[in-house]
């Protein structure tokens, strides 16, 4: 197939490591996949991983031939492609499309921190326990930069034991809401699906023949 786009692919791994999911999966949708790295919260903490995929979207999107640049992850991962997206590389709105795959995007949800209260990622991220008022928690909570307009798809598994499907739900009406764009799929399965299951490839392919020229 034709390249359609350049995706910037961003690995989940709880910003503590990196899972192995590289998104190459998405290749024969029309993607060119290049991976994204950033420092783990053991050498810093937000926004730094913000800036470091800024950093490897401008390489991308100059390396990327004039072809749309879209970003994707998985898990946390998927957090911070929507933070690329939603707030933008250089500017809200400069970004094709965001792929979130089960993504964590509310350090204060209450299903979370009872899920996740004994180890909870979000606290490593900031480098202190997430909390109401806290302007570096308010920034690192994703809806707080809806409004650009760009393109969301969001994928999550139901039974996901890791990150509440309800946190994507939440997060696709509240984009609706804002003017974007959200195809969103909540399907069978937990945490870490494949991407090349039938179903996900398909609704994936759906997303991106909204926001890519045809291959």
């Amino acid at each position: 197939m034709t390249e359609r786009g350049v995706l910037l692919w961003i690995h989940g791994g709880g910003w503590r490591g990196r899972y192995h999911e590289d998104g190459a999966a998405l290749a024969p949708l029309g993607l060119r996949v290049v991976a994204a790295t950033y420092r783990f919260v053991s050498e810093a903490h937000w926004p730094a991983q913000l800036d470091d995929v800024r950093a490897a979207a401008r390489a991308a999107r100059a390396a990327a031939d004039g072809l749309p640049l879209l970003v994707g992850g998985d898990s946390a991962g998927a957090t911070l492609a929507l933070h690329l997206a939603l707030r933008g590389v250089d500017r809200p709105g400069d970004v094709t499309a965001a792929l979130a795959y089960w993504a964590p995007v509310d350090p204060l949800d209450p299903q979370w921190r009872r899920l996740r209260g004994d180890d909870d990622p979000w606290a490593g991220l900031l480098g202190h326990p997430p909390a109401e008022g806290d302007p570096a928690t308010a920034d690192a909570t994703v809806a707080t930069h809806l409004g650009s307009g760009v393109p969301v798809l969001l994928v999550h598994g139901r039974d996901d034991a890791s990150v509440p499907a309800e946190q994507s739900v939440e997060l696709g009406r509240r984009l609706l809401a804002a003017g974007h764009p959200v195809h969103s799929w909540l399907t069978h399965g937990g945490h870490a699906l494949d991407l090349a299951r039938p179903d996900i490839r398909a609704v994936t392919a759906a997303f991106l023949d909204t926001v890519l020229p045809a291959g």
